[in-house]
């Protein structure tokens, strides 16, 4: 997750400031990582499809604190998300000369993803059309599995607007 201090960062008493969004990251991912998704939303049990499931919870995240105006929290986050992806990839074998190259896939995936998740929450798009193509990348899946998922995530969505950024900023999520 976050990067240790820099030397300066300690010497100088200052911390990194994405620290403060750790508590509000690590309960995206064990959001994301919830039996419910792969079970009753059919999320598939994969590599790709545990990414897929925690870009659709941060996506929601960062619209809302886009609309909160909070874009550095979003920049910190992102970076987060970026740092753990990469840890991931290097854990999964990945080498230094393409895990650039992921990393930049991934990173086109989440903005492919925040403004189709966009458009559905705060437009008049459809959010299962959405998650068919883009958490489920286009597979057969029943109408009820992804019914589940949708119902979860506007539920989410519903909370989210309820928390105050602080609130937001500790995690309180779920």
């Amino acid at each position: 997750m976050p990067n240790a201090p820099s030397f300066l960062q300690r010497l100088l008493g200052r911390s990194d400031p994405r620290e403060g969004l750790a508590p509000l990251y690590r309960a995206i991912v064990d959001e994301g990582r919830r039996p419910h998704w792969y079970l009753d939303g059919a999320v598939p049990d994969t590599i790709d499809g545990r990414f897929d499931m925690i870009v659709a919870i941060l996506a929601q995240v960062l619209i809302r604190l886009e609309q909160q105006g909070a874009a550095q929290d979003s920049a910190w986050l992102t970076e987060l998300f970026v740092d753990d992806m990469d840890g991931q990839l290097r854990q999964e074998g990945i080498g230094d000369v393409v895990v650039g190259k992921h990393v930049g896939r991934m990173m086109s995936a989440l903005g492919g993803r925040i403004s189709a998740y966009r458009a559905a929450l705060t437009g008049g798009a459809d959010l299962g059309e959405a998650l068919r193509r883009n958490l489920y990348r286009g597979a057969e899946v029943p109408d009820a599995a992804v019914a589940h998922v949708e119902g979860a995530l506007r539920e989410r969505w519903v909370r989210l607007g309820c928390l105050s950024r602080d609130a937001l900023l500790a995690g309180d999520i779920g």
